[in-house]
């Protein structure tokens, strides 16, 4: 425990460090407002200096030096000061020190830290030798002072730590990548966890009264280490259970998050270990899943504030200390060996970099030798060799005159490193080039850019279509929304992107660009997930995890199997459960054939097939368990000898006689059971323990004997294992929880991987420079999609009541989460007040608070219950008895084919049980491969259906040969309706059922296909049948209609193609039609349209929209102009 910072001996006062001790009435009344005035003070120059915290730091430093000689000369400035040069320096480190630490390791990426752990273990290790020997020799050698070797050595460890808070930021600021801005965070922190260490040794051994081992010093130092981590991880877990707490307000998380720190710190201080090693255990294993949604943020910024007003406060401080020391140590040769210990320590970086250089350039192949000329002025010196300066003077055995000089010396070559090797990182970094962009770079941000401007461009002629808007000046709005980002002349590779060849980035250049961003868009889609409750927690953090370390791998795109990899499943509980299994005790419950009707032996089969003579074999294990632990102690079994022999007779008496009883009844089946072969064993043992005991006693003197019957004697323990027998079916229940839970984390983790690659898609387009990248790029995320869906009905398929229990469990989430949209709609228009809305809110989060106590599995609905969940059915009663009636269950195996390509639908499947896989040539969307000039017959595109789909849906509708062959990946169990009985349905209930089974497949396709489009519509099948929110549109062919872009706010085709009837561009199926699309024609048979109403129209007759039905003939020659002007444009493309 640190006896200096908890406890004071009675009487005692801390030891000024500077100045004079007050020689009048100490008062406290104005050292607040001294705080209060630096914090202000700090404030108004960081306003004033922007981007220059080390100018801002100086003149505080130096502000605080003046404070310091005028209460060096003046007691009414003494008197303001006196209360901060009597506080002690280990009180001084603890008030600050844990928000630096933790700010620090927050900042830190976990997940890369691990995997360079013993890169930067091995560079901190030499960092800290090159450090004490260099600089050692230097501030022994010249310094003037004649300090001691003790308070060299301390001295030099306190100058050597490197600040990872101003080291790494400036590493940021110019663009370097953050896995080694984070590998000098982390080594930073390595280094400052040693040197804080060391410092709580000797801080530690100056109280104690008697003098320390060795031992009790290596003691220390793994209490330090070990016990700090696993102090700090458990408080870590602590805070994230706290900070996630739905309940809290972002108020309560910021003072919960300040407070929490401080907490952990001083409580791990006083158990006596580092709290340093704690907090940075805390900040690596709290990331942005560790808060609420968006109130990482909000917490980092409160805490950099925080920071930097504790910084202002520091500088100011120690230079007030300085100041109140004697002025005639500021000699000449103390500016000049402060210059060479800054000299020396930049040297001693240089000379630690290019030593590290093999060891970097092994890490990563993108480290070369101009990175490493800027790393090497990353030797930035801060706050955290300033707080140890006060206790060189105060460890030291042999006190020096003039201690203020140790915080003189730290704190002129904080202030120099600050300065001058930020300047020198940045400078190096411009010349070198490193700032500078990169062609594929610079590609993505033209197409960003470009991107962007089609947004401002269709937002234009969007609100060209609105009434109030038409006497604005559009030409004028145009020039002002016209954006055009200019790369600095300094940052570009090249002056311009040459079309030259040579000159350009090849494509696998652009698509490892590219992967980068596709990385960054899956972790983005991986947080939202998380934050709207479609995936846990833990699935996120191992999915960001595996992305982390998979996207530094060059050319290597990550796929579900690297993920399940990365998550090692864990096979282990499977066989230890088997093992368990086997061991698990099985009553034997069969008939046995009594000789005769002897009442002796049907008295005795009748008790040892009893509940209680199983019972009092378990209480008499229990009762043995008291003499047994006499018996192996061997201080109590010489009082107790005659006692524990008398023992042992009875026990092996019970033993015998439960042997007899059973082998009586049961005789060859008895040996079958396992457990009665161990309880025959440790009878059989038993007996020839007594029988040695007897051979001891007639011969005493036999050494042999004796030590057999010893050792016998410690076999005894063996008789309490039959009481695993009560353990295990505990433990398998217990392992079955642990399996059923980790198959839930692998299902979600890879739905939240196919939810990613679904989301990288959409975004795809604006990273790649070429088409050619482009279709790599999607190809590449199309294929992983469809690995992690069939992956998804494996698991559905072995495991079909976590999976439903789990669905279940997700569904009531989204459904809570919907109603927190429509809850917070409502609070913001003022229908509901505050109080009201907190209420209802309370309410929703108890709901979502108690699934985390959901069953982990759920038995699957009856084949009877999946007509109720057919949506176009509607759970009508009418509907679902009609097709109860005529439904049959289909049966497949493993590679049975369902239905072929090209044959004629037999009827439709509604699939209860396993996964098939469907296999076409051509997605056509109702277009022939003609007239579509991106297809390639080659192709062989592959999808995958799981339980709850259904199979030749649209042949059925259409009419029409199927246009994919099914291939049933599972056995497969599915609900069959035939075409005859499907048609007599549509002919019965007509025009509704058709319809709404066009409706059901217009809206998954555009869910499919257009959702970040969409996401705001909220498009319900049972709203878009009652309130015609959205509806279907047929279109047939030579068949005109016209747009209203006032009342139809999205136009969607979902099958067939249409053309522009002005422009004649065409439009094929899944498109959606663009705004200055005023009127469009039909092209094929049949097109369908959905189409999504403005807000706030009621129910319309959805035929309003034809406005010429009349059929208009086309030119042969026409149609051939328009078949060569075909262009896919922005279409997107399902693979079948």
């Amino acid at each position: 425990m640190n006896n200096s910072f908890w406890t004071q001996e009675e009487g005692s006062t801390p030891d000024l460090l500077c100045g004079r001790s007050a020689d009048y009435l100490v008062t406290e009344l104005h050292f607040p407002l001294l705080i209060c005035a630096i914090s202000v003070l700090g404030g108004v120059l960081k306003v004033l200096l922007k981007n220059h915290e080390v100018i801002v730091l100086t003149i505080l430093s130096v502000l605080g030096f003046v404070l310091g000689q005028l209460a060096f000369h003046f007691v009414e400035v003494h008197q303001v000061v006196y209360p901060l040069l009597r506080t002690p320096s280990f009180s001084l480190y603890c008030y600050f020190i844990p928000l630096f630490t933790f700010m620090a390791s927050l900042g830190l990426d976990f997940y890369i830290l691990k995997n360079v752990f013993w890169q930067i273990s091995l560079t901190g290790l030499i960092s800290i030798f090159a450090e004490l020997v260099l600089t050692g020799y230097v501030v022994m050698r010249f310094n003037e002072r004649s300090w001691d070797l003790q308070c060299c050595i301390f001295f030099t460890i306190a100058l050597s730590i490197i600040d990872p808070l101003h080291s790494a930021n400036s590493l940021e600021t110019i663009g370097i990548s953050k896995m080694y801005t984070d590998f000098f965070r982390g080594e930073s922190l390595v280094l400052c966890s040693v040197m804080h260490i060391f410092f709580g040794v000797f801080r530690g051994a100056s109280t104690e009264i008697n003098m320390f081992r060795e031992l009790d010093i290596i003691l220390g130092i793994i209490l330090d280490i070990f016990g700090s981590i696993v102090f700090g991880y458990w408080c870590a877990r602590v805070i994230e259970f706290i900070l996630t707490d739905p309940f809290n307000n972002s108020l309560t998380n910021i003072i919960l998050s300040f407070s929490l720190v401080y907490m952990t710190f001083y409580v791990v201080e006083y158990f006596g270990m580092s709290g340093i090693v704690a907090l940075i255990t805390v900040g690596l294993n709290l990331d942005s899943l560790s808060f609420k949604a968006n109130m990482e943020h909000v917490i980092t910024k409160f805490l950099l504030m925080f920071s930097s007003v504790y910084e202002h406060l520091i500088y100011t401080f120690f230079g007030i200390v300085i100041g109140c020391g004697e002025i005639e140590y500021f000699t000449f040769h103390s500016i000049v060996f402060t210059l060479l210990l800054f000299l020396t320590v930049n040297f001693v970086r240089i000379f630690t970099t290019i030593a590290l250089t093999p060891i970097l350039m092994h890490l990563s192949h993108e480290y070369n030798w101009q990175l490493g000329i800027v790393i090497s002025w990353t030797g930035i010196r801060g706050v955290y060799s300033l707080l140890l300066s006060p206790d060189i003077y105060n460890l030291a055995e042999q006190k020096v005159k003039a201690p203020h000089m140790f915080i003189f010396h730290i704190q002129t070559v904080s202030l120099l490193t600050m300065g001058i090797n930020s300047h020198m990182m940045t400078w190096s970094a411009k010349t070198l080039g490193l700032c500078a962009i990169s062609l594929p770079r610079q590609r993505v941000i033209q197409n960003v850019t470009h991107h962007i401007q089609q947004i401002l461009q269709n937002t234009i002629t969007l609100f060209k279509t609105e009434k109030l808007l038409t006497n604005v000046n559009w030409t004028l709005v145009e020039e002002k929304t016209k954006i055009e980002y200019v790369i600095p002349p300094d940052n570009l590779q090249s002056s311009h992107l040459s079309s030259n060849d040579d000159e350009c980035p090849t494509d696998e250049v652009l698509i490892e660009e590219a992967k980068l961003h596709v990385a960054i868009i899956q972790m983005s889609s991986f947080e939202k997930q998380c934050n709207e409750g479609l995936i846990e927690v833990e699935a996120a953090r191992i999915l960001i995890g595996a992305t982390k370390i998979y996207c530094l791998i060059q050319g290597k795109f990550m796929s579900i199997y690297d993920v399940s990899t990365y998550v090692r499943a864990r096979s282990w509980l499977i066989m230890f459960k088997n093992i368990l299994t086997y061991m698990e005790y099985h009553k034997e419950r069969g008939t046995f054939v009594l000789p005769g009707r002897n009442r002796l032996i049907l008295f005795v089969y009748r008790i040892i097939f009893s509940e209680e003579f199983e019972y009092a074999g378990y209480i008499i294990t229990f009762m043995y368990i008291y003499p047994l632990i006499i018996h192996l102690w061997p201080a109590a079994r010489k009082l107790n000898v005659s006692a524990l022999s008398s023992m042992n007779y009875y026990y092996l008496f019970l033993y015998v006689l439960q042997a007899a009883l059973k082998i009586t009844i049961l005789r060859k089946k008895y040996f079958q059971q396992h457990w009665n072969v161990l309880d025959f064993i440790i009878m059989l043992v038993g007996l020839f323990d007594v029988f040695c005991i007897y051979c001891v006693i007639l011969r005493p003197g036999n050494l042999f004997l004796i030590q057999l019957t010893v050792t016998l004697g410690y076999f005894r323990i063996v008789r309490l294992l039959p009481l695993c027998k009560l353990l295990i079916p505990v433990l398998i229940n217990k392992i079955d929880v642990q399996i059923k839970k980790h198959l839930s984390l692998v299902y979600t983790i890879t739905k939240g991987y196919a939810k990613s690659q679904e989301d990288a898609k959409v975004l795809v387009k604006q990273i790649s420079g070429r088409e050619s990248v482009y279709q790599k790029l999607h190809d590449i995320l199309d294929k992983n999609k469809q690995d992690a869906i069939r992956e998804l009905g494996f698991i559905e398929h072995e495991n079909r009541d976590v999976v439903i229990a789990l669905k279940t469990k997700q569904a009531v989430r989204r459904v809570f989460a919907k109603a927190q949209k429509r809850l917070t709609f409502l609070w913001s228009r003022g229908i509901m007040d505050r109080h009201e809305a907190i209420s209802m809110n309370n309410v929703f989060l108890n709901k979502i608070k108690a699934l985390k106590n959901f069953p982990m599995v759920a038995p699957p609905p009856t084949p009877g219950q999946y007509l109720s969940n057919i949506i176009w059915l509607e759970n009508k009663d009418v509907l679902i008895e009609f097709f109860k009636e005529r439904t049959k269950l289909a049966y497949f195996n493993y590679g049975d084919v369902v239905c072929r390509e090209g044959e004629m639908p037999l009827g439709i499947y509604l699939i209860i049980s396993g996964m098939a896989s469907l296999h076409s040539t051509s997605p056509t969307f109702g277009i022939d491969c003609i007239q579509r000039p991106d297809f390639d017959d080659e192709t062989l595109f592959t999808e995958y259906c799981t339980s709850g789909q259904v199979l030749g849906e649209l042949s059925c509708l259409l009419r029409e040969e199927m246009k994919y062959t099914a291939i049933c990946e599972t056995t497969l169990q599915a609900f069959f309706i035939s075409s005859e009985n499907l048609y007599e349905g549509f002919d019965i209930f007509w025009p509704s059922l058709e319809y709404k089974i066009w409706l059901n497949f217009a809206l998954n396709t555009a869910y499919q296909y257009f959702e970040t489009s969409i996401a705001d519509e909220h498009l319900d099948f049972q709203k878009c049948v009652m309130n015609k929110h959205a509806y279907v549109e047929s279109l047939p062919i030579y068949t005109e209609m016209t747009l209203n872009n006032v009342t139809m706010k999205f136009v969607i085709i979902v099958y067939g193609y249409v053309i522009n009837s002005a422009t004649e561009e065409p439009y094929l199926a899944p498109y959606i039609i663009p705004k200055t699309c005023n009127q469009i024609q039909g092209m094929v048979d049949i097109s369908k349209l959905l189409i999504i109403q403005a807000s706030g129209l009621g129910a319309t007759d959805h035929s309003g929209g034809m406005v010429n039905p009349g059929l208009r003939t086309a030119k042969t020659e026409q149609l051939g102009k328009k078949k060569d002007k075909f262009r896919t444009g922005h279409h997107f493309r399902k693979p079948h």
